[in-house]
């Protein structure tokens, strides 16, 4: 996994309101562009702007420098549905899908993106990276987080209405929110709210 001094992707609830979702993985953090089936009308990969934009708000840093073509946006759609069916089977304790973990394994067949140290010892990418190189990069963190020491502190949000993953990082493992800004916050309401009417 990328170290990060990120604290998350920005994200926009159904209300409209923005939080940050920290799924604590960058491989995880690509699930936020959208996903296969029903979430597919959460896309946000359409041209390689997209990519590249998502890069930016993503842990890497510092942001590489990337030329994305149209070709290496589809393959990123492609490895985020295979990474969400994947990351799904494994939370629910199912056989992963042998094909996407096939796709998985394609693309973290690639070289990943070089770091190298500039000249005032801060962190550089060597060259001009590529879609590909970037998604090697995403493949071989996802390939680290499953077969890792934190493959069992990977979860869903608990919420009902939410399907976003992370890994939970923390010293105690009891993380059960994507975000206690967002479905943590709405599920101390809700039981607030229950409470009160119960009293009431």
């Amino acid at each position: 996994m990328e170290p990060s001094a990120s604290p998350g992707i920005p994200m926009r609830s159904f209300s409209g309101s923005t939080y940050r979702f920290d799924p604590g993985a960058l491989s995880l953090e690509l699930l936020t562009t959208g996903g296969p089936g029903e979430f597919r009308r959460f896309e946000t990969l359409h041209a390689p702007a997209d990519l590249v934009a998502w890069a930016g708000r993503s842990r890497l840093t510092p942001t590489p420098e990337l030329r994305v073509t149209e070709a290496e946006v589809a393959d990123a759609r492609r490895l985020r549905d295979a990474l969400f069916r994947v990351t799904t089977a494994h939370v629910l304790a199912e056989a992963k899908p042998p094909e996407d973990v096939a796709v998985l394994n394609e693309a973290a067949a690639h070289p990943p993106l070089a770091p190298l140290i500039g000249p005032g010892d801060e962190r550089r990418w060597a060259g001009t990276a590529d879609g590909t190189r970037l998604l090697a990069t995403v493949a071989h963190d996802a390939v680290d987080l499953l077969t890792g020491p934190y493959a069992h502190r990977i979860r869903m949000c608990a919420s009902d209405n939410c399907a976003l993953l992370y890994v939970d990082t923390s010293r105690p493992g009891r993380r059960r929110w994507c975000s206690m800004e967002h479905c943590g916050n709405l599920h101390k309401v809700r039981t607030l709210r229950a409470r009160r009417s119960e009293t009431g």
